[in-house]
């Protein structure tokens, strides 16, 4: 694996600046990938990583950076809990960890970038050094990933009896008898205008 500050360095590039964000999501992959076995998850491995991401900020990019993977891959899932966690996943032997930032870890800055001046540019510098058990909580976890959420091909598409659309991946919704798709059945996100 590359080094914490080639991580970072890419990661900050595709993200489009630095950030503590950054900094947590390069050190949550290079720890979640450790702990579940994968040494090349952009190369041999790339269909033995699956990552669940709990919150859309700026350490989910440096997550699919370093990890590789995406939502376009089916190997990256957003859960939007608004928590900084990341749950990684080996799809070949099973072996997940779940990696929580810790919120403690805002105060503890102060103990490792005393001279920065700044809460922001504080957390920046110490999440680069903190000992991971001081900025992350890590758990050894099970996931039971549904089959109709794995990489690869959709299993199967339906047209929806409402509006005609297409929908893969089983997220059609059965309602009165009629096979229905999201935006049907539980309202649209968006209003046409004509």
């Amino acid at each position: 694996m590359e080094s914490f500050e080639n991580l970072l360095e890419c990661s900050t590039k595709i993200h489009g600046h630095i950030c503590a964000g950054q900094v947590i999501g390069v050190r949550m992959s290079m720890i979640g990938l450790r702990e579940i076995d994968i040494d090349d998850p952009k190369g041999t491995q790339r269909k033995s990583l699956y990552v669940l991401v709990e919150i859309d900020r700026c350490a989910t990019d440096a997550i699919q950076s370093v990890t590789g993977c995406s939502l376009g891959k089916r190997a990256l899932k957003w859960l939007d809990y608004g928590i900084m966690a990341a749950t990684f996943v080996n799809l070949t032997t099973g072996k997940a960890v779940r990696i929580t930032c810790r919120e403690e870890s805002r105060e503890l800055a102060k103990k490792y970038s005393p001279d920065i001046e700044g809460k922001y540019k504080q957390q920046l510098e110490a999440y680069r050094v903190m000992p991971e058990e001081e900025l992350f909580k890590i758990e050894q976890v099970k996931i039971n990933i549904p089959q109709c959420d794995m990489p690869g091909r959709p299993m199967k598409r339906v047209q929806c009896d409402g509006c005609g659309d297409w929908v893969q991946d089983c997220r059609e919704v059965e309602v009165d008898g009629k096979t229905l798709c999201q935006s049907c059945a539980h309202g649209r996100y968006y209003s046409v205008i004509s």
